[in-house]
């Protein structure tokens, strides 16, 4: 069984730069796609960025594009959101989750395992 543990999480002013970690677990990750969504309250969970099992290809929402940046270390399991230039509408819970497959998808119903999240809090 696949376990996601995210952290750094916080708060921080607009403008600022937080990065998110999420370490895999439970079994190997050969063709296990990932990625990070996001649920503001309110709202529904929405994609924000993804990344294949190699790190050959990668994915972002329109919104945050040129802000964020995914990544993954395959030899630490762990994958990884750079955000930059953060404003006070990227406050959310942010999920890491995974799916095995052969393209990489922005569609949240394909990924199988999930994250418990970590709160972002963008101040203005």
């Amino acid at each position: 069984q696949v376990q996601l543990v995210e952290s750094g999480g916080g708060l921080v002013q607009a403008g600022g730069s937080l990065r998110l970690s999420c370490v895999a677990s439970g079994r190997t990750f050969s063709m296990y796609h990932m990625g990070w969504f996001r649920q503001a309250p309110g709202k529904e969970r929405e994609f924000v960025a993804a990344i294949t099992w190699s790190g050959g290809s990668l994915r972002y929402a329109d919104s945050v594009k040129g802000r964020f940046t995914i990544s993954r270390d395959i030899t630490k399991n762990t994958l990884y959101l750079q955000m930059n230039s953060l404003k006070p509408e990227d406050t959310a819970v942010y999920y890491c989750a995974g799916y095995d497959g052969f393209i990489l998808v922005a569609d949240r119903s394909r990924y199988s395992d999930w994250g418990q999240g970590t709160q972002v809090t963008v101040s203005s």
